[in-house]
């Protein structure tokens, strides 16, 4: 049975009401998450420092979990150095891991992303540090679903603010095939309302590009005059990257929208 079989299996089930934490429910995908899962009639708790839920210090949190059957973890580090996103992501993690299991948690649903089993070796890296969230969900005794995603529509800016100096950005040259924060929240949420599976998946868009290529329709698009360079040593988030290390796996569940109409869409509703 491949991944799309059995997220799709899981999608047909039928479910009870349940009470669904979503932790970092106002955030990109979070919000697109919970959204998602109130349409389908589930009891749903947006859990962030906006909602009053602290997950880093537990302030709210117990009070959050108590009666929840699911967490969804949607949270991201502000973080993008190993030592300051493993400290959020190893905190965070088993706060709600040890409060949900003693809330009655039965399934711990956790957003990653593509390129963490690859790239989790590399020493001090932001994906080292998602690896290490991983190993704590699988190894945690309470039962999960791990669901890695290709980069978001959403964060293209945001990583070519990252990579620029003196009005140059400076990326990888590698592929990548971005999907839609609204189609995550899709699998997410299908996922979360069925059974664990004790595994990771794996989603994308439909579209591969290069890194570059990518950032230079975002940065067009607005009209932003930087300079776009792709080479090879380039690093993404602390990791030198071969080509095709962002890419998803063969068996990946691919969603439907394409960058360019989303980019049209965008401009149609700004």
């Amino acid at each position: 049975m491949t991944v799309k079989d059995r997220v799709d299996k899981v999608a047909k089930g039928a479910r009870e009401k349940m009470r669904i934490v979503v932790a970092g429910g106002t955030g990109v995908v979070g919000t697109k998450v919970a959204e998602k899962l109130r349409l389908a009639g589930h009891d749903v708790v947006a859990a962030s420092r906006r909602t009053g839920v602290n997950l880093y210090t537990r302030d709210g949190l117990q009070e959050a979990l108590e009666g929840a059957q699911v967490v969804v973890d949607c949270c991201n580090s502000v973080y993008t150095d190993y030592a300051g996103a493993l400290d959020f992501f190893e905190t965070e993690t088993l706060n709600l891991l040890t409060l949900g299991a003693a809330a009655g948690v039965r399934h711990h649903v956790v957003l990653s992303l593509v390129g963490t089993d690859k790239l989790g070796q590399a020493n001090g890296s932001y994906f080292e540090a998602k690896a290490a969230q991983e190993r704590l969900v699988a190894e945690s005794g309470v039962p999960y679903s791990i669901i890695r995603s290709t980069q978001f529509f959403e964060f293209v800016r945001a990583i070519a603010d990252s990579a620029t100096e003196a009005q140059v950005t400076r990326v990888a040259e590698a592929l990548v095939q971005p999907i839609a924060a609204a189609d995550a929240a899709d699998a997410v949420a299908r996922t979360a309302t069925g059974d664990p599976l004790m595994s990771a998946i794996e989603v994308a868009g439909p579209d591969q590009f290069r890194l570059g290529d990518l950032v230079s329709l975002e940065l067009r698009w607005s009209r932003d005059p930087r300079e776009v360079v792709a080479h090879a040593e380039g690093e993404y988030f602390g990791s030198r990257l071969q080509p095709h290390d962002l890419l998803p796996v063969a068996d990946a569940r691919l969603y439907w929208s394409h960058f360019t109409d989303w980019l049209d869409q965008r401009e149609r509703t700004s």
